[in-house]
């Protein structure tokens, strides 16, 4: 058996999200997290894009666990869509992570077909050829772990996503003890996050937000409405520690936050009295000063609790003059344009709005630069990875590497899809897999390529013309038509004459073709086609789809 370790991201190199890594030595196939992203604003129509996983499929004998550094969507939420696939593959996570993960799989009906394996930190397990242990990091949901990987090659830490939180909201803090002794035995390589590597400094603690959060509940005589990423279990307790001491109810508000509550609260990570937290039914009977809505929808999202708010179209909540609107997380980028104009209607609702542009209502749950530095220090890594960022995040992690501890060289900055290999003598990218994205829109999983995408983005920009024709179907002879509908074609001059002149122009085309060409629909489709696109072309400088309707009588 050749003594190699191979590294290969299915995603989460060169992007945010989509996170989904192999690490590979020997008969044994380890991955780690299986993330999904949310589309991109050219997907039109897509709900979420998963990972291509054909190398798995084909070595499906060999893959022998899932391990899930954390709850995060980009790092479980393409299992309900891979899962069946491997379906004999356990998955491994710590409690809160695979209680998030069986909520989801209940919505697919695929509880009962998988194998959880619970584990906690400091736990070691053995996979295949993979001695592999559990060590406790901080971010923005609670029970995150990193992974610490070792074969007879040698050990590699993936991080995962990490802070360094002194002073954490539970108290637990990151595991740097463990950390440090992987070190001074000897790490093969680092795979570390670099979605913060930009941001220069430390990143801010988590207790810090609840400092803000008692200031602004201290000013407010109405009622506070603060929308937080469900996930993030520890601002939810601390917007529950805030109304507690001000005598505020709380009620949820979203299905993801009344779940997620609902799996905390079970699992011991959010202690709240019994009659602090109620029902949405009980607004109207709560005073406003003793009041706290915990929504969703702080991105903007369309169809979200908050945005609903917003546009007065909720059908229980309404944005009263008085009300304060915390947005308690990060604006994602691309999402920007749909919180402003949420924030502009809530404002005309009457709404106060604080968010993290005014004020400290959030802190990111990803290691900055110095954060990033100390990971370096403690581990002492042979061989550096960065993962989890887009390509200049990576490439800026690489060079920081170089500047802390890793010889010059050593760095090695991959894309989805390449193999990095690890031997003894050497490591370096040798070769590539198939990888790449997965659309999937509605029930359809893969079905959508960029051809699809392409005339979804062709028909939102030109729109569409149909050409009904009716033909003898012995003689060809035109019966009836053509008739043209239009749909999204604007006209620049008189709609009725424009319209007119193209059925004029599909009238002579029909004319000009020959009479045994007149017997074959497809002839006469592609010929109608292409009159109608040199038509407007011409006429309005588009090209609008074109849908002839060739019917045989």
């Amino acid at each position: 058996m050749s003594k190699s370790l191979k590294f290969m991201a299915l995603g989460g190199l060169g992007e945010i999200g989509l996170n989904m890594m192999a690490y590979e030595f020997g008969e044994t196939i380890i991955v780690v997290d299986c993330g999904l992203m949310f589309p991109e604003e050219h997907m039109l129509g897509i709900d979420i894009v998963i990972p291509d996983i054909t190398y798995l499929k084909e070595n499906k004998d060999r893959v022998k666990a899932f391990v899930i550094t954390h709850g995060h969507e980009d790092h479980i939420g393409a299992l309900p869509f891979v899962l069946p696939e491997l379906p004999d593959v356990p998955v491994y996570g710590t409690s809160l992570t695979l209680g998030l993960l069986k909520n989801k799989l209940e919505e697919h009906g695929l509880v009962k077909s998988t194998t959880f394996k619970v584990v906690k930190p400091r736990q070691r397990i053995i996979v295949g050829d993979f001695f592999i242990e559990f060590m406790r990091v901080s971010h923005s949901i609670v029970d995150g772990v990193a992974l610490a990987m070792t074969t007879p090659l040698g050990t590699v830490i993936h991080t995962g996503d990490f802070k360094f939180d002194q002073t954490p909201v539970d108290g637990e803090v990151m595991d740097f003890a463990r950390f440090a002794e992987y070190g001074e035995q000897g790490v093969l390589a680092l795979f570390s996050d670099s979605t913060n590597v930009e941001r220069e400094g430390y990143s801010l603690s988590e207790s810090e937000v609840g400092k803000y959060l008692e200031e602004i509940f201290a000013g407010c005589e109405g009622r506070i409405i603060v929308a937080a990423f469900s996930s993030n279990i520890h601002r939810v307790q601390q917007v529950i520690n805030a109304a507690e001491k001000f005598n505020r109810k709380v009620i949820l508000n979203g299905r993801s936050m009344v779940s997620n509550v609902r799996i905390a609260r079970e699992l011991g990570y959010i202690t709240a009295p019994d009659d602090l937290i109620t029902d949405l039914k009980e607004l109207k009977e709560l005073p406003a000063k003793g009041t706290v809505l915990l929504t969703t929808g702080s991105q903007g999202e369309p169809m979200s609790a908050l945005t609903r708010m917003a546009m007065d179209n909720h059908k229980k909540i309404k944005i009263e003059k008085g009300d304060t609107v915390i947005l308690s997380s990060k604006f994602i980028p691309g999402h920007e344009k749909a919180i402003s104009n949420m924030m502009n209607h809530l404002h005309r609702r009457g709404a106060e709005v604080i968010h993290e542009k005014v004020s400290e209502v959030h802190v990111s749950g990803h290691a900055c630069a110095e954060e990033l530095k100390m990971m370096l220090n403690l581990t002492k890594p042979k061989y550096f990875v960065p993962i989890h960022g887009e390509y200049r995040h990576l490439v800026r992690h690489a060079r920081l590497a170089e500047k802390v501890c890793v010889a010059e060289g050593n760095a090695i900055i991959a894309e989805d899809g390449d193999v990095v290999e690890f031997t003894e003598e050497r490591a370096g990218i040798t070769g590539r897999i198939e990888s790449g994205r997965v659309f999937v829109d509605g029930k359809g999983i893969g079905d959508v390529c960029e051809m699809v995408l392409k005339d979804r983005r062709h028909l939102s920009k030109d729109g569409m013309v149909i050409a009904v024709i009716a033909l003898n179907a012995r003689t060809g002879e035109t019966v009836s038509g053509p008739d043209l509908f239009t749909r999204g074609l604007i006209f620049e001059e008189d709609t009725t004459g424009l319209v007119e002149g193209a059925r004029a122009a599909v009238i002579e085309t029909l004319e000009n073709i020959n009479p045994e060409a007149r017997g074959e629909r497809a002839e006469v489709e592609e010929e109608v086609r292409l009159c109608l696109r040199r038509f407007f072309n011409k006429a309005l400088k588009r090209r609008p789809v074109i849908l002839p309707v060739i019917m045989e009588i």
